[in-house]
This record gives C-alpha cells, sequence and structure tokens, in this order.
C-alpha cells in the first residue's frame, strides 16, 4: 500500500503514524497508508509534535514554517501539510 496524498495549491498532505520515545528520530516508511516517523521526543506538551514538524522540515528540506499538523494533533496519527512540496518532491525523498 503506498502512503496516500492529496495535492492542492502548492502543498501536499498526507497522514503521519508517530512512534514517540523512540532510540533515533527517523522516517521509516509507510503504514496503513500513512507515513510513519519514529521521534525521540515523548508524547508532553507539544513535545513530540514540534520534534515531528522538525523532523519533516529537514527531511524535505522545507522551512518549519512550511510544515503544520491539520489534523489529530494529540493522536499517534496525524494529517501533516506541507507547503511549496509537490508530490513529486514527496515521492523523491522516499524513492
Amino acid at each position: 500500500m503506498a502512503i496516500i496524498l492529496t495535492e492542492k495549491d502548492g502543498a501536499i498532505a498526507f497522514d503521519v503514524r508517530v512512534v514517540p520515545r523512540a532510540s533515533k528520530s527517523e522516517i521509516v516508511g509507510e503504514h496503513d497508508g500513512a507515513l510513519k516517523v519514529r521521534i525521540t521526543a515523548p508524547p508532553v506538551e507539544g513535545a513530540a509534535n514540534a520534534e515531528l514538524i522538525r523532523l519533516l522540515a529537514k527531511s524535505f528540506d522545507v522551512p518549519r514554517s512550511n510544515v503544520s499538523i491539520v489534523g489529530g494533533e494529540s493522536s499517534k496519527k496525524k494529517r501533516i501539510k506541507i507547503e511549496n512540496l509537490s508530490r513529486s518532491g514527496f515521492n523523491k525523498l522516499l524513492g
């Protein structure tokens, strides 16, 4: 199964499955149509969300301000929107 992306107005949106308190922060691959991401931060006081945004911005080579959580802020499954990133740019990272 592939990661389900929506593309609109120069931005893409997709689901992320977050695994907090991992030994290292990394993008793992696909899980149930979502991007699976491990992060070192615990899910406390927004630390995991901040680490997720930092990791995605670095991985996709966009400013942090281009990455936002648009759904599921307090859930392990989140909806992410990245401005100024195309479907091909997303797919290039995941190869």
